[in-house]
């Protein structure tokens, strides 16, 4: 009852409405500005987080080591490796060359080449690279009886369950034997399966000689096995022209149907962040944003406290949580990053004849990059909660809202129907294309067929005759059918969101409107702008001019006594429940009140009916003059 009698007690009155909209206002008003300079401080912090040096970074490493060819065969690099003698050709041919730069292009020595190679000239290598490969054991996999004849070994795909960890080959050094992790780096998700760390590792030498000769070593005992299923190479190197650390990982993996795939990661990242005077000033943003964040934590737990549980009904509240919840979590990776980089960095630089394990450090500067970026996306999108209160933004909110249950029995069916496609192309060309060979894959390759990105010459090479039927089958009934029907779920119901606009609903104030307003209350203020209070009562004509004005014009006085009791009934409704005061064209109507409208209802079909009688009774005299 207590909730009834809050809803339908008796409006605010026309001062106390102007009032509270003063008051909604200025407080929009300051939240918005507000906000914008969080947004500018986060925009602010994450661009100075990145920076054009880690592509040019990236794309010089990868060009040494990804793009330069064997020296007897031009077409052989990292890229294009697909067996073992071409590993073994690049290991001795552009990883050496590329790691090792010993002295400047007139052969004149510029450095101590006992402290580290400096990649050209300019780039650091940092400790010694690691390689390491991780096998599984024999006999892991069973040989179908008839072919047992003629091969008595399996190795099965890799797996920590199917991990080799005994010795083998010379059984001297490590590279012989099974080394566990020593480190806390994260698992390796490749092509293939899904690697830890730890493995049959040995560290490359300072000397560019000693290191060929152990390559040589290697590949003439036969370190590489049937067994081997992954090699890593790992190093680090150090910009300090733009201080910049790039921690590079090179990744041969040998799949159990024969063969290599290579892959690679490049992660240039800033662990030493504080150095220039720019960086200090990220420093203070990074403050400021701390600051900003209590400050909205403050304000959204007061809301939670005031509202209880009606705060969780608005749509904008949980995006406002959301984001509250990513700048912690960004804050907490932050505070995590920095703490791992003052214990490790200093462990890993003291002793430069081994290998300095900073991928563990790249790898969470990579995820909180990550968290940040997502972050500042919701941050953007925050911005609709203000221009909502625009005309257009609230029609297309208003759009969304009306349209969303058959939205979502247009998803059913339409998924459905993709699933049922991809699963179709998945059994057919799965086999014969590269765009279909995991479900996954034929699900993606489906919505690029959409966007008008598709290999159609593949999919008819795979299937000649399902390969034409699956192309044009599911271009009909999803591009041009069931794209089209959710077009003209939105298309219809915004036709009826902006009819009903039209008859007048509108948001409830217009942030446009607002400013609007409040710039010219400011100019008055000031004596910028001349009040058009009186000009506005000059051209208003009073209820005695009117009444003066229809006598001259030969009324009866019971027919103005009456116009003029039904216009002060008309302006009284008007401005109870059409007056632009009003911040909610939705509340819910009392009985007292419907009863008003129904009689003001009542005497608008009166004055309608009146209207027509004069009117007739015009046409008659009309036709009466005519007729002599």
């Amino acid at each position: 009852m207590a909730e009834a009698s809050r809803w339908y007690r008796p409006g605010p009155s026309k001062h106390n409405l102007h009032y509270i909209k003063e008051v909604e206002i200025r407080t929009t008003l300051q939240e918005l500005l507000l906000y914008f300079i969080f947004l500018i401080n986060l925009c602010i912090l994450t661009f100075g987080m990145v920076n054009p040096h880690m592509y040019y970074l990236n794309k010089v490493m990868s060009s040494l080591f990804l793009d330069t060819s064997v020296a007897d065969d031009e077409r052989t690099n990292f890229k294009s490796i697909r067996s073992i003698i071409d590993f073994w050709k690049f290991m001795e041919g552009p990883l050496l060359e590329g790691l090792y730069w010993d002295s400047w292009y007139n052969n004149q020595r510029l450095y101590n080449l006992n402290n580290s190679s400096r990649i050209y000239y300019e780039n650091i290598l940092l400790g010694v690279p690691q390689v390491r490969q991780l096998k599984v054991r024999n006999n892991t996999c069973k040989v179908y009886s008839s072919f047992q004849s003629l091969m008595d070994e399996c190795y099965d795909k890799y797996t920590s369950k199917n991990e080799d960890l005994s010795e083998f080959g010379l059984k001297t050094d490590t590279e012989w034997k099974y080394s566990s992790s020593k480190t806390n780096s994260p698992l390796h998700w490749g092509y293939v399966g899904v690697y830890r760390d730890g493995g049959y590792i040995f560290t490359l030498s300072k000397s560019k000689s000693e290191t060929k000769t152990k390559f040589v070593n290697l590949r003439l005992n036969s370190w590489i096995t049937r067994g081997t299923r992954v090699i890593f190479i790992d190093f680090s190197l150090y910009n300090a022209n733009v201080n910049l650390f790039c921690i590079i990982r090179l990744v041969a993996e040998f799949p159990a149907t024969g063969g290599i795939l290579t892959s690679w990661q490049f992660y240039s990242v800033k662990l030493l962040r504080y150095v220039s005077y720019y960086d200090y000033f990220i420093a203070s943003c990074e403050i400021t944003f701390c600051i900003f964040l209590i400050v909205f934590t403050t304000q959204e737990g007061k809301k939670i406290k005031e509202f209880k549980y009606a705060y969780f009904k608005s749509i904008w509240n949980w995006l406002e949580l959301l984001l509250l919840l990513l700048c912690f979590l960004s804050v907490s990776f932050y505070v995590y990053c920095n703490l791992q980089t003052y214990l490790l960095l200093g462990k890993l630089l003291q002793n430069t004849e081994k290998y300095s394990d900073f991928y563990f450090l790249a790898y969470w500067h990579i995820y909180y990059n990550n968290i940040i970026a997502i972050t500042i996306f919701f941050a953007w999108i925050k911005i609709f909660k203000f221009i909502s209160f625009n005309k257009t933004m609230s029609q297309l909110s208003s759009t969304l809202s009306r349209c969303i249950k058959d939205i979502v029995g247009f998803a059913i069916m339409f998924f459905i129907i993709f699933f049922a496609y991809a699963q179709l192309g998945f059994l057919v060309f799965g086999s014969q294309v590269d765009d279909f060979s995991t479900f996954q894959n034929a699900i993606f390759a489906q919505f690029r067929i959409v966007l008008g990105d598709f290999n159609f010459a593949g999919i008819q090479q795979a299937n000649r005759i399902l390969g034409p039927i699956y192309f044009i089958t599911f271009i009909f009934f999803v591009f041009f059918v069931l794209l089209n029907m959710f077009l003209a779920i939105i298309n219809d119901t915004y036709s009826e969101v902006k009819a009903d606009y039209s008859i007048g609903r509108r948001p409830d104030f217009e942030l446009g409107k607002m400013i609007k307003e409040s710039y010219n209350n400011a100019l008055e203020k000031l004596n910028l702008k001349k009040a058009e209070k009186d000009e506005d009562k000059k051209m208003r004509k009073t209820s005695g001019d009117l009444a003066e004005e229809a006598r001259r014009e030969g009324f009866d006085e019971s027919e103005i006594q009456r116009a003029e009791h039904m216009r002060k009934w008309k302006e009284r409704l008007e401005k109870k429940y059409y007056s632009a005061e009003i911040q909610d064209d939705y509340q819910p109507v009392t009985q007292q009140e419907f009863r008003e409208l129904f009689l003001y209802a009542v005497e608008l079909e009166k004055e309608l009916h009146y209207i027509n009688l004069k009117l007739n009774r015009v046409m008659r005299k009309f036709s009466a003059l005519q007729d002599k």
